[in-house]
């Protein structure tokens, strides 16, 4: 069972896919750690020593930030924007694209539901006009 920064690797997968599990270690980082932890990287996870995992974690610490303090430095350049009043700052406050990408038509996943503003269908116009006047005579 190899666990790695606190995270549980699948057994089943090669050991160079397994890694890319870990927050903040990638396709392109998985190459270095290996080469320094000296481990080939069609090897399966379950076929690992205790000592092959042990070296695989320390070639991950000394390599690359990951998972917490990852996540840390993250929200921590994502609160400096915000504070200094920079553009990617309130976009983030804001919850919308902060890349450039356009929100007119896309970016539904960052804003949210749709929401009809301005004309009314039909149906809907014939339904208001019905409530109104019970609310008046109240």
């Amino acid at each position: 069972m190899a666990r790695i920064a606190g995270v549980e690797l699948p057994k089943e997968k090669r050991i160079d896919i397994a890694l890319t599990y870990l927050y903040g270690v990638g396709r392109a980082n998985v190459v270095p750690i290996l080469k320094q932890a000296n481990i080939d990287a069609a090897r399966r996870t379950h076929t690992l020593s205790d000592e092959e995992v042990s070296r695989i974690a320390k070639a991950v610490e000394k390599t690359c930030p990951v998972e917490g303090d990852l996540r840390q430095i993250v929200a921590q350049n994502i609160k400096r924007l915000k504070e200094i009043g920079s553009y990617k700052g309130t976009r983030h406050t804001r919850g919308l694209p902060v890349r450039g990408q356009r929100t007119k038509s896309n970016a539904r996943t960052k804003r949210g539901k749709r929401q009809t503003v301005g004309a009314l269908k039909k149906l809907d116009r014939v339904k208001l006009d019905i409530t109104k006047p019970l609310e008046e005579k109240k």
